[in-house]
């Protein structure tokens, strides 16, 4: 059996680490409600600009390089989104796996060559150790991710596009469902086509909530009608127009999806911190059970030690 001044230590330590994981659940709760509400007040400017880019992919007149689907696929640009810090749970881990099990599924298209782009020092140091080739790696965006911040990532995505060094673009980031749900998500970003956004809207609406019931209330969709485009008057030169929205537009887009990104990692690390403390505090418990049991007995055979020598001394 242990000793009593071991079972001490062991008690004053699990108490320590309890108190540091509360404390950090604390500040993650604090980082989780403000991120988790820059994210969902973007969601409708999202769901807009979402909407516009499917009905522009769906116009008949010419359309700016990034709606431009290549025949010949050489070069594939995946965009692996992660943290920058750990002691997040599963949040890390669930968008490796939803990648592996991609890049496993993806022997179809074995003659393609396959180009990284690292978001978070985590998504780094998993690429790194297998050996993918890093194209480049944004990294520190901090607990509030701004649209400074994701500039130089959306002008790297979209002038490597339009130069031609990858001929298409896929994401793998995490989509922020609730407080308790957060699921990894892959889609294709360029080049922008009506099924992908169409697609890509369905999986944002949310299917509880406020604005879930509101949307079945009034039968709202988000997705045009793919044969009933709308007209659009614009003024002075389309071309000029559209490059500049549609550019606009994916860069909204990939604000948004960092966003989801970011509420969802201060969730998953809330969620993991609050276990850790949970778990800290049975394990406290259980502890103070057995030290007080092995203390019980300790003093139970001196009370027996005394009387056996006071009877012999008698």
């Amino acid at each position: 059996m242990e000793s009593l001044q071991g079972l001490n230590k062991r008690i004053k330590s699990v108490r320590n680490v309890g108190q540091i994981t509360k404390a950090m659940e604390l500040v993650a709760a604090t980082k989780m409600r403000k991120s988790q509400q820059i994210a969902l007040d973007s969601r409708p400017y999202a769901f807009a600009a979402l909407d516009f880019l499917a009905t522009l992919s769906g116009l008949e007149q010419k359309l700016p390089p990034l709606f431009d689907v290549r025949k010949k696929i050489n070069k594939v640009l995946f965009i692996l989104v992660a943290s920058d810090k750990g002691l997040a749970g599963a949040f890390n881990s669930s968008v490796f796996k939803k990648f592996e099990l991609h890049m496993k599924e993806d022997t179809k298209h074995s003659g393609e060559e396959k180009l990284f782009v690292a978001v978070g020092e985590k998504s780094n140091a998993y690429l790194s150790k297998r050996g993918y080739k890093i194209l480049k790696k944004f990294v520190q965006a901090g607990d509030y991710t701004t649209s400074d911040q994701v500039a130089p990532l959306t002008k790297f995505i979209v002038d490597g596009y339009l130069n031609k060094d990858f001929d298409r673009v896929i994401i793998i980031s995490t989509h922020f469902r609730s407080a308790l749900k957060q699921e990894p998500h892959i889609r294709r970003v360029l080049p922008i086509d009506f099924d992908h956004m169409a697609d890509t809207i369905t999986e944002i609406i949310p299917e509880r909530g406020k604005f879930a019931e509101l949307i079945k209330e009034h039968h709202i969709t988000f997705i045009p009608d793919k044969n009933r485009s709308k007209e659009y008057l614009i003024e002075p030169s389309p071309e000029k127009v559209l490059k500049k929205l549609a550019e606009h537009l994916f860069f909204m887009q990939m604000y948004h999806l960092i966003l989801e990104a970011n509420a969802s990692e201060h969730s998953a690390r809330r969620m993991a911190m609050k276990t850790a403390s949970d778990n800290a505090s049975d394990l406290g418990e259980k502890l103070n059970l057995q030290y007080n049991k092995s203390r019980q007995s300790r003093i139970t055979t001196e009370i027996s030690e005394i009387s056996a020598g006071a009877e012999a001394l008698s």
